[in-house]
């Protein structure tokens, strides 16, 4: 018990002298002799027992510096790929093509959050007609669900042969069944993709679509889906762009759709 509670403080004691280490690591090293270390070791450990409340101050500060990096390094990748982002042609898009700002979904037929923000992108494509919605069909679940990657193929040959309207009727008539989490099955998407017209025998080779998005989602740091991304269409800047690393609401949506409008 003693050797864990000594682990623990030594752990937490780390933690909480974070933020001084950095501003310490700055400055001329002072010398101490070994039972002056020990001693300052001491009272710094009984201190935060005593005062437990510094720890968790610590904590939040050090989530909050991580967080701010993170959001950082994902706004960099994003205006290093924003032309892969506003403007791949095989994208499915809705909107009007010269729309000031874009709104880029990462998203997987089968998973839950993703279904759970359907509805709010829904509405958000509603009230926001100058706005262009690219979808970035991301199967992640494919090896889970053999659905998931075929309705991500479905949705993306439906666009290619049939245009954003149907591609559209097709995305949100997924979600409506509201079969997510494997529950999708391949009579859901074919059922879907007949309200179309979609023509399965002649549907083109979305193969390389899918791989190229993998590999986009991967360099902007996103680690899962959904992933909404709201930006200039052009000349997008720190300042313009917002990264939804996750579910998002339609407060933060709207907000983030005026921030990028200028």
């Amino acid at each position: 018990m003693a050797g864990t509670k000594k682990i623990l403080t030594g752990a937490l004691l780390g933690v909480s002298l974070l933020p001084v280490l950095a501003i310490a690591a700055q400055a001329p090293a002072a010398t101490f002799t070994p039972e002056q270390e020990a001693r300052i070791g001491k009272i710094a450990a009984d201190y935060l027992v005593a005062h437990p409340e510094v720890l968790l101050q610590a904590s939040q500060k050090l989530q909050q510096i991580q967080q701010e990096q993170q959001a950082s390094a994902a706004t960099q990748a994003v205006i290093k790929n924003q032309a892969a982002l506003t403007q791949d042609k095989n994208t499915p898009t809705y909107g009007p093509a010269n729309g000031k700002v874009t709104v880029i979904e990462f998203f997987d037929y089968q998973c839950i959050y993703c279904s759970r923000l359907a509805p709010v992108m829904e509405q958000v494509i509603k009230e926001n007609p100058q706005t262009r919605f690219a979808f970035k069909e991301w199967p992640i679940f494919g090896s889970r669900w053999e659905a998931s990657l075929t309705a991500a193929k479905t949705g993306l040959q439906i666009y290619q042969q049939k245009g954003a309207e149907a591609y559209l009727t097709y995305h949100n008539g997924i979600y409506a069944t509201g079969r997510n989490e494997g529950k999708l099955t391949a009579a859901d998407v074919q059922q879907q993709a007949k309200k179309v017209n979609f023509d399965a025998g002649k549907a083109p080779d979305v193969e390389a679509v899918l791989e190229s998005t993998n590999q986009l989602a991967q360099e902007i740091g996103l680690s899962g889906t959904p992933g909404v991304i709201v930006m200039p269409t052009t000349g997008a800047t720190e300042a313009t762009i917002t990264v939804f690393p996750g579910l998002a609401d339609k407060d933060s949506l709207d907000a983030a759709i005026k921030k990028a409008g200028g």
